[in-house]
């Protein structure tokens, strides 16, 4: 009978760990999609941040001070990061699409013998009859 549950134990056991696995490997593409994210914007941050630092320390500001500023600086450039991300994806996802529908149903629906209805000429009226 111990042998029976310990079999089972350890049969439940292995089915556990196969599906912790599993499920690390299943979020490993989205841990590479952050990385690949978030060690430019880090750099970009760095990089734009480090010369205000730079200059408040030659102002001759306290290190508090000049701690407070840059991190203010850093969360602003953080912030217009993110919203300009932001509007690339709103870009990208919704406004491409659309305009590529737009083109693909206007070259659908032109007319065949290359006159467009802009540039086909306007038909002259007799005198005396209703224009509509």
């Amino acid at each position: 009978m111990w042998s029976l549950l310990k079999w089972l134990v350890m049969r439940l056991a292995i089915v556990r760990w196969i599906f912790k696995v599993l499920g690390l490997v299943a979020f490993l593409p989205i841990a590479f999609l952050l990385k690949a994210i978030g060690i430019p914007l880090l750099i970009v941050l760095a990089v734009l941040a480090l010369p205000v630092l730079f200059v408040l320390f030659l102002l001759g500001l306290p290190i508090f001070l000049v701690l407070l500023v840059g991190g203010l600086a850093m969360g602003a450039l953080f912030a217009a990061l993110s919203f300009g991300i932001l509007a690339l994806k709103v870009a990208i996802f919704v406004v491409l699409p659309m305009w590529l529908l737009w083109k693909l149903g206007s070259w659908m629906f032109r007319r065949r013998d290359g006159v467009t209805r802009r540039d086909a000429p306007a038909q002259d009226v007799p005198d005396g009859a209703d224009a509509a």
